[in-house]
């Protein structure tokens, strides 16, 4: 008997920690709060729909690894989509 009440607080801590850690939707926030959320943050994993998330990073910063750079993106919004930036590797096209 005395392990159910256990289980019981055991089993709220860690739903209670999960929530905490809840990804943002950008779908469910303004474009204005999305951007200002990423740079109060320099960088933020953000969910952009059913089953996808990203992480998105300021545009000027240091938040990307070399040889990456803060590519500009479009993300789904409340108000509809917005540029933000993510990390990724330059593709350079050199004329033939």
């Amino acid at each position: 008997m005395k392990s159910l009440p256990i289980a019981l607080v055991a089993g709220t801590i860690l739903l209670t920690a999960g929530a905490a850690d809840a990804r943002p939707d950008t779908r469910a926030m303004t474009c204005a709060g999305t951007q200002a959320l990423i740079q109060s943050r320099h960088a933020a994993v953000l969910t952009t729909g059913p089953n996808t998330y990203d992480r998105f990073v300021r545009q000027y910063g240091n938040e990307c690894d070399w040889p990456e750079v803060p590519m500009s993106v479009a993300v789904p919004t409340r108000d509809g989509p917005c540029r933000v930036y993510r990390c990724e590797e330059p593709v350079f096209s050199f004329p033939n």
